[in-house]
């Protein structure tokens, strides 16, 4: 019973440890970043890097925030990633409704299966499709060609994780409300959108998440710096001879602490949001 017991501990250990070093691994990159964003020139330009920062200094965040368009690209993305993420959840709050609710219909049916299928191609093979029909329609350098690209590729998924939640919902909700005379829009807004509030935060957070960290579209859409995004604007630190790699650390460091809080205190939501579908009842 001992030896029974003192394998499982040895075994929990060499659980853990292994579990640490794949952590350590993941987040390494990460902490390089944050050390080397804190580090003046020399230490960077160093023929030998060290993980510990001798000197620290400030000196790429003023440098970033002051002499830089860090604060131009920050505000384009809020506001790209906003209007993204109400858009992806207003479409696909009614989608997700119309996939749960009219099975009986076999087109919806198809459809909500070619909006699967549809996950299973990437992005990128559609730049180039998506920028002549972007440069058609006179939306290059626009606001609007972003926002209509990222909501093409959040609103299937986000569409689905809102149909597994409706799935869970009884219809018994639905029949009393329209036996008091609620309309099929006020039984949605009324009804499904306050008991569905996991699902829709962590549908949110993918639709933002997605449109804040995008590059592709973002570096091939946009070639004015007054309309650009936080990502490809981090890219202009990168010369074609010379990279600033200060700036270049301090800016991505900066651009992860709204993604950093959301998680933090979103996190609940989150976890509720991606699983509350799982189980029907």
């Amino acid at each position: 019973m001992l030896m029974g017991k003192s394998k499982k501990a040895f075994f929990q250990i060499v659980t853990y440890v292994v579990l640490l070093g794949f952590a350590f691994y993941s987040l390494f990159p990460f902490l390089w970043m944050v050390s080397t964003s804190f580090k003046p020139a020399a230490e960077i330009r160093s023929v030998t890097p060290s993980f510990v920062v001798s000197h620290p200094t400030l000196e790429h965040f003023v440098n970033v925030l002051t002499q830089s368009s860090f604060l131009t690209f920050f505000k384009n993305s809020v506001y790209v990633a906003v209007a993204v993420t109400l858009l992806s959840l207003l479409i696909s709050v009614f989608a997700g409704y119309a996939l749960s609710r009219f099975t009986r219909f076999r087109l919806v049916k198809s459809f909500g299966v070619a909006m699967l299928l549809s996950q299973m191609i990437p992005g990128v093979l559609l730049l180039i499709p998506l920028y002549l029909i972007m440069q058609r329609v006179d939306l290059i350098n626009t606001y609007s060609s972003l926002i209509l690209a990222y909501t093409t590729f959040t609103v299937p998924l986000c569409t689905f994780m809102l149909k597994g939640f409706f799935d869970s919902v009884p219809l018994e909700m639905e029949e009393s409300a329209e036996l008091d005379g609620c309309s099929r829009v006020g039984l949605i807004f009324r009804i499904l959108l306050p008991v569905s509030l996991p699902s829709l935060v962590a549908a949110a957070m993918f639709a933002f998440l997605n449109a804040w960290n995008e590059f592709m579209f973002g570096f091939v859409f946009i070639n004015d710096e007054a309309h650009r995004t936080l990502t490809p604007g981090i890219n202009l630190f990168k010369g074609l001879y010379q990279t600033d790699w200060g700036s270049l650390m301090a800016s991505s460091v900066l651009s992860v602490i709204p993604v950093v809080l959301m998680f933090l205190f979103m996190q609940r939501f989150l976890v509720e949001g991606m699983t509350a579908g799982s189980v029907k009842g």
